[in-house]
């Protein structure tokens, strides 16, 4: 019998697609280490000979980060850890392809590659450097490191000063060496510290897509160190010493102080006097202290000029650096004598004077005769003069007196010198010396009476004044007083009242202000209902001033009403009033407003008044001629009424008129003797107008 040969199963295997491909057996694949997270980054792509399906699989070293995972059917790898070049450049991991029988693996490494991600870092920090103040300009004092580590550009660092404009220091940008600026130089006296801001940039580079540079800053304490190039100095100038009378031998007058200019190792000095002693004077040449060696009373000079040097010791020993400083020493009294006011008969401290209110801006008050003394000398005797109270009213010169001086005192604010404000003006003169230790001083009172001169105009209590009185009021009734003030006194403050223009029919006393009407004058509303004018208020120099009075006239009911005739006749048609009408004169209401009604009638009882408009009616209840005809006699159709007018004053006044009124039931004169009939149509007027059917 045959016996079956059994065909043989070949292995899968991965396509090599070479650099560059991002599909295949990952051969020479690069992935750099910026690329995000869950990023697709690679398809592993293969065949089994026989076209089995296939499986594929990755796997790292187990002490290595699992950085890909796959889909095992169709290779695709996404990375599922951050990278970091820096870290781990390059990752090895077994990757494998199946048919299900046959298992092919390989060993795989991926290179990371570079992204500037990493920015300088400045290491040996802090950076301190201690730099003579001799140093030379342009000498290199310190030297700077940074490092990135990244490669390429990005991993290149330069350096330079974050104050661009520096002119102190300057950075070579390559070395990082920090060097003083040429022409520059280190003074510890003027700054013995400075702090330099130094900036790493690195070349820049990708990162996630963008071009980023990424810089780093550190700061040198550049410490300046002292060096012996400065003199001493006195502090304290200018110097100045006094001698007083009762100043012992021996005493200390003052004290000179110098410092080391160059306060970082300052040299020890010593002191003496050069000149101009004469003789009296000494110092200490370790503290400085001057003395006096003589009594006040040998002194030749009331001021001695000294000349004091101080001289550095160096550290062997020997003179180095010197300074010199004038002293001024004067020989004075003690302060034993305060300010003294006096008058022309001696010491004073108390002033008088009358004197008229308001006098000239800048005018001296003559009156005062005062002088003030200090009897002390030198600058004892100096003092200042100012005035206490009334502050800007007066001033007072001079200001500053040297031993004696004529005290002046002059008119600042006119204004307030004022009679009917103060009559009387008081204020304090004092005298307080200005340089002495104990401020001597003394005050005087100066007391001005004021005179009063005519400085005000009468003044009316109000701007305008009103008043109203009745039109019937008679010749010479009182209508409103004015009133006006004057503050000054005497005959100045008397007021003199009179009308100022128009104003005919009023007067005004004099004396009194009362505004009364002219004895002949008869005022009439209805003529001149209001008045205005102005009164004026003058004093016995003719200073004025004016206010406005408005007089309003009272409406007084003293007219009738008067109709237009005493008898009027009236054709009154049936269904139309007639209107009678009178007028009163009065000004105003109710004065003028006229009541209307029928006094007297035969027979009483056929017409109507409205007692408001004067229209007369025929009663509702007369509707044609013959219902007239029903309640009167009357054959010629003609009626008398006796109206009365009377208007609503008080007391009231009435008038009557006599209305005669001719009745007929149609329009007269509608056309050529023709009248309009009840329904419209025209018909010849009948021959008599009452006449019974």
């Amino acid at each position: 019998p045959l016996v079956p040969v059994s065909q043989a199963n070949f292995a899968p295997y991965f396509f090599d697609n070479g650099v560059g491909s991002t599909n295949g057996n990952m051969a020479l694949f690069s992935l750099p280490e910026d690329t995000p997270v869950g990023s697709h980054v690679y398809t592993l792509n293969g065949t089994d000979p026989e076209g089995d399906p296939v499986s594929y699989h990755i796997s790292f070293d187990p002490s290595a980060r699992s950085v890909f995972s796959i889909d095992p059917n169709f290779g695709n790898i996404t990375l599922v850890e951050e990278l970091d070049r820096e870290r781990e450049d390059e990752i090895e991991a077994i990757i494998s392809i199946s048919d299900g029988l046959n298992l092919v693996a390989e060993k795989v490494v991926i290179l990371v590659t570079d992204a500037n991600d990493e920015a300088p870092r400045f290491i040996q920090e802090p950076y301190v450097v201690l730099v003579p103040e001799d140093t030379p300009a342009g000498s290199s004092i310190f030297k700077v490191h940074a490092v990135d580590k990244d490669t390429g550009s990005g991993g290149s660092v330069t350096y330079f000063l974050q104050n661009l404009h520096s002119t102190q220091f300057a950075m070579d940008r390559h070395s990082g060496v920090l060097r003083l600026q040429a022409g520059a130089t280190l003074d510890y006296e003027k700054s013995p510290t400075h702090y330099v801001t130094v900036v790493a940039k690195d070349g820049g580079g990708r990162l996630r897509g963008a071009d980023v540079v990424f810089s780093a800053t550190t700061t040198v304490t550049v410490n300046v160190e002292d060096v012996q190039d400065t003199a001493p100095v006195f502090v304290g100038t200018p110097y100045y010493g006094y001698v007083y009378e009762d100043t012992l031998p021996g005493s200390e007058v003052l004290k000179v102080v110098a410092v080391d200019g160059d306060r970082g190792k300052p040299h020890r000095l010593l002191y003496s006097l050069v000149n101009g002693s004469d003789g009296a004077f000494e110092i200490n040449e370790t503290s400085g202290a001057i003395l006096v060696m003589q009594s006040p009373a040998q002194l030749q000079r009331e001021v001695y000029e000294l000349h004091i040097q101080v001289t550095e010791v160096s550290s062997v020993g020997s003179p180095a650096a010197q300074a010199m400083v004038p002293v001024t020493i004067r020989i004075v009294d003690l302060n034993n004598h305060p300010p003294t006011f006096y008058g022309e008969s001696g010491p004073q401290n108390r002033f008088e004077l009358s004197m008229n209110e308001h006098p000239p801006q800048g005018e001296i008050l003559r009156g005062l005769k005062i002088t003030v003394n200090d009897s002390d000398q030198g600058a004892n005797a100096k003092f200042n003069l100012r005035l206490v109270g009334l502050g800007g009213i007066f001033r007072v010169v001079p200001q500053t007196v040297l031993n004696e001086a004529q005290v002046t005192i002059i008119v600042e604010n006119s204004a307030a010198i004022d009679f009917e404000k103060s009559e009387v003006l008081t204020f304090k003169l004092l005298a307080i010396e200005v340089n002495t230790p104990e401020k001597f001083s003394s005050t005087a009172d100066v007391v001005i009476q004021l005179l009063d001169t005519n400085d005000n105009a009468p003044k009316f209590t109000s701007h305008y004044y009103i008043a109203r009185i009745p039109e019937n009021a008679p010749g010479g009734s009182n209508v409103v007083a004015v009133t006006a003030m004057d503050p000054d006194t005497g005959p100045w403050g008397e007021v003199k009242y009179s009308i100022y223009g128009t104003g005919a029919d009023f007067m005004i006393h004099p004396t009194t202000g009362l505004i009364y009407t002219q004895p002949w004058v008869s005022l009439d509303a209805e003529a001149i209902a209001r008045y205005n004018f102005y009164v004026k208020a003058e004093d016995v120099e003719g200073k004025y001033s004016l206010a406005e009075v408005f007089i309003t006239l009272l409406d007084v009911n003293d007219h009738y009403p008067q109709f237009k005739k005493s008898i009027q006749k009236e054709t009154m048609v049936l269904g139309t009033p007639v209107k009678i009408e009178a007028t009163d004169e009065d000004a105003e209401e109710p004065n003028n407003l006229v009541d209307y009604s029928i006094t007297r009638a035969e027979p009483v009882n056929v017409f109507d008044i409205d007692a408001h408009t004067g229209e007369i009616w025929l009663k509702n209840s007369i509707r044609s001629l013959d219902a007239l005809h029903n309640i009167t006699q009357s054959g010629d159709c003609t009626w008398s009424l006796e109206v009365q007018a009377k208007d609503r004053g008080s007391p009231s006044f009435s008038t009557t008129a006599l209305l005669k009124i001719d009745i007929t039931d149609t329009e007269v004169g509608t056309s050529h003797g023709q009248e309009k009939g009840s329904k419209g149509q025209l018909r010849p007027l009948p021959a008599a107008k009452c006449g019974r059917s």
